[in-house]
């Protein structure tokens, strides 16, 4: 029971560290390759490193409990603070990955020494065994019996950790309280294996040395749970600044709103900045306004749960339907119901055009491509940028040949591809993308990007710790066939504040500055984005 509990509690550990550091740095196959790799050369470590406390298993297995449990309890918490004061979370997190790593490898040495001083156990075979005969040295039956046990009980354990964590643990009690939690499941179990089953193998002093490191850890996981809100609270104003006046966790992302009281609001998801109200428009103009030069009665929008999309196309009084594929329910809520954020979108949710379906776009598009009954004239792909790993799949060919099903013929397709000077490659990729899907691209550009808008895969380098800061946002117009579509505005098109004819020209020419050739398209099963 005990391997079990411990199995469960390391598995917990390895997915918090994952999640937290895709959160906080991004990518998650990168963030999820480090640990891991890191984690299960650093269980080999401690597998040797446990060699040395053999002769005295008992006493170190309940030591080995106690500091994983102080370190696995505290990472998320850790790994955190030193992301919001400092600023750097990378070597933070490969420290915790090798340090539970080298703790949960010495389990398993401990464990077998333990269960072989065990007063009765099962042998091969189901035959009952007793210390006063034990098997002899070097039994394979025996060996076989308390290596299958163990594992047996380890890979249910982490089984049980590994659908506790999403399932329960993650929404029930968020990243910091979750793994301060399992710490303390962690440390009383580890305890109470020790100090009752194993208690003859203790001296009085190592009785006393296991009760209070173990009560210890206990001490400070417990205060650590009761200041959390505190230390969250001071946490969330070291990253987003005095103006936080909006935190929620959705069942997706962490959503915070500043501002708003006396400027404009900013919206973060998960620590992107996606809206920087200030200058929001000149990204939305760019995005929407060229890709509704022709008919435009019904839009599409993948993505855009902040509702400035669909405001900047509801200026068209042609305009008849705008559905919005958002997955968040919750950004959708928010837009809906903040003072600040409804302001600035024009209550674009409210109207009675606008119909939203809180999807996983890519699952959506294939169940509605092809069986639509009405096309649509234009969709647009209003998405991070593509080389952030959990939209990646959204910037496919398979996305976009999915797209040409639900567009009409002579339809547009406008994507935002990222950055044009910082990651031209990964801009170039979503151009030779959709070409292979079919499309005749126009590239195009827009300069005034806020620092920090969108800011990509990689958030530790953030404005103000000496990365340098994109300063545009890259557009591909797109239709079907092999003529590239034209660079304009429509007739009807409403007054705009940073858009002309002559603007678009020029971000022809300033996208086309950058152009790389030769790139392969991304497809699901090879995704080319990077940073």
């Amino acid at each position: 029971m005990v391997v079990f509990v411990c199995a469960a509690c390391g598995l917990v550990y390895e997915l918090e560290l994952v999640a937290l550091a895709s959160y906080l740095i991004g990518d998650s196959v990168t963030q999820a390759s480090v640990v891991l790799s890191v984690m299960v050369f650093a269980m080999g470590l401690g597998s040797l490193l446990a060699k040395r406390l053999r002769c005295r298993a008992a006493v170190g297995f309940g030591l080995v409990e106690g500091a994983l449990a102080l370190f696995g309890g505290t990472s998320a918490l850790v790994l955190y603070a030193c992301f919001a004061w400092l600023g750097e979370a990378r070597w933070v997190l490969v420290a915790f990955s090798l340090g539970i790593g080298v703790l949960i490898g010495a389990e398993i040495p401990l464990l077998m020494s333990l269960i072989q001083r065990a007063p009765e156990r099962t042998g091969a075979g189901g035959r009952p065994r007793r210390a006063d005969r034990p098997a002899p040295p070097g039994d394979p039956d025996d060996a076989a019996g308390t290596v299958a046990d163990l594992f047996a009980a380890d890979y249910v354990g982490a089984l049980v950790g590994g659908l506790a964590f999403p399932f329960l643990l993650l929404p029930w009690l968020g990243q910091l309280t979750g793994a301060l939690v399992t710490g303390a499941v962690n440390a009383v179990a580890g305890a109470a294996l020790v100090l009752w089953f194993f208690r003859r193998d203790l001296t009085a002093r190592t009785r006393a040395l296991v009760v209070g490191v173990n009560l210890a850890v206990l001490g400070v996981l417990a205060t650590a749970t009761v200041l959390v809100d505190d230390f969250e609270e001071a946490a969330r104003r070291a990253v987003y600044g005095e103006r936080v006046r909006v935190a929620v966790h959705t069942d997706l992302q962490e959503v915070v709103v500043t501002g708003g009281r006396e400027g404009p609001p900013d919206l973060y998801l998960d620590g992107r900045l996606r809206v920087a109200g200030a200058d929001e428009y000149r990204y939305h103009e760019a995005l929407v306004h060229p890709a509704m030069k022709g008919p435009h009665a019904r839009v599409l929008i993948v993505g855009g749960g902040d509702g400035l999309a669909a405001r900047e196309v509801l200026r068209y009084p042609g305009v008849r339907s705008v559905t919005v594929v958002e997955l968040d329910a919750g950004v959708v809520q928010l837009a809906r119901t903040d003072p600040a954020l409804a302001a600035l979108n024009g209550q674009s949710f409210r109207d009675p055009r606008v119909g939203v379906v809180h999807a996983d776009a890519f699952d959506w598009l294939r169940r509605a491509s092809g069986h639509v009954q009405e096309r649509y004239d234009v969709v647009i792909s209003d998405l991070p940028d593509p080389g952030i790993t959990p939209s990646a799949k959204l910037y496919a060919q398979e996305f976009y040949g999915l797209a040409a099903g639900v567009l009409a013929d002579g339809g547009r397709l406008v994507v935002h591809a990222g950055t044009t000077t910082d990651r031209p490659r990964t801009y170039w990729t979503a151009d030779a993308t959709l070409r292979a899907a079919g499309y005749a691209t126009r590239p195009y550009s827009t300069e005034g990007r806020t620092p920090g808008f969108a800011a990509g895969p990689d958030r530790a380098g953030r404005a103000g710790a000496g990365r340098h800061e994109p300063d545009d946002w890259g557009f591909l117009l797109a239709v079907r066939g092999h003529r590239p579509p034209g660079l304009g505005l429509a007739a009807a098109a409403p007054r705009l504040r940073s858009l002309t004819p002559g603007d678009l020209a020029a971000a022809a020419r300033r996208a086309e500055r950058t152009r790389l050739t030769g790139l392969p398209p991304s497809t699901l099963v090879h995704p080319r984005y990077g940073h």
